[in-house]
């Protein structure tokens, strides 16, 4: 990396730095560029050439977080022994960032928010794309463990996407612990369904 390149991402993490109390505290909506002008003293122009628009920098911010998240799993992921202990371990890791996460509300008013640009889009897309590759590969895991009978691993891990972001629309309602307890109880129905057995 030249000085160049090196000054432009360190004004990047200075308006990172100074934009993220600005959506946890006022939201997506209600947090405009020119909090961040005066909080940083760049021009506007400045912030757009780097982020081009409002979205494109709550999404690094986003991305970010995303980063956190999978350094925080990376730490917890030796501690477990089997797969289906990796599973219980994302729902759990899941359940307590949603529950925690500062950036939870703005994150709510950006997702639904529709008007979004196409470059947007896309990132979503890859993030998206992104959580579907972590769980199949912990599916595929199980897999080659002899743990788990899976004959569409990609389709199960894009299943197991929708129940995770499913439940974390209702989550946000309920205490830390019944929140917990829900995860592991998806956990719990993702493994062994919900078909009585056979005693025989």
């Amino acid at each position: 990396m030249n000085k160049k390149q090196l000054q432009s991402e360190l004004t990047k993490r200075k308006i990172l730095e100074a934009a993220r109390p600005f959506f946890i505290q006022k939201g997506y909506k209600a947090t405009c560029i020119e909090d961040i002008v005066s909080a940083t003293g760049c021009s506007a122009g400045n912030i757009y050439y780097h982020f081009k628009n409002k979205e494109g920098l709550f999404l690094s911010l986003l991305e970010d977080s995303d980063r956190e998240w999978d350094d925080h799993w990376n730490a917890k992921k030796p501690t477990f022994t089997t797969s289906s202990e990796e599973l219980y371990g994302l729902a759990e890791q899941v359940a307590l960032d949603q529950i925690s996460h500062p950036l939870t509300k703005a994150s709510d008013e950006f997702y639904n928010d529709s008007e979004k640009a196409s470059d947007i889009k896309e990132r979503m897309d890859r993030m998206v794309a992104e959580y579907v590759r972590f769980n199949r590969e912990l599916l595929q895991r199980g897999v080659e463990r002899g743990e788990f009978e899976i004959e569409d691993v990609a389709q199960t891990a894009t299943i197991l996407d929708a129940l995770l972001y499913g439940l974390t629309q209702h989550a946000r309602k309920m205490s830390r612990n019944e929140a917990l307890a829900a995860y592991r109880g998806a956990m719990d129905v993702f493994l062994h369904g919900v078909a009585r057995r056979d005693p025989g």
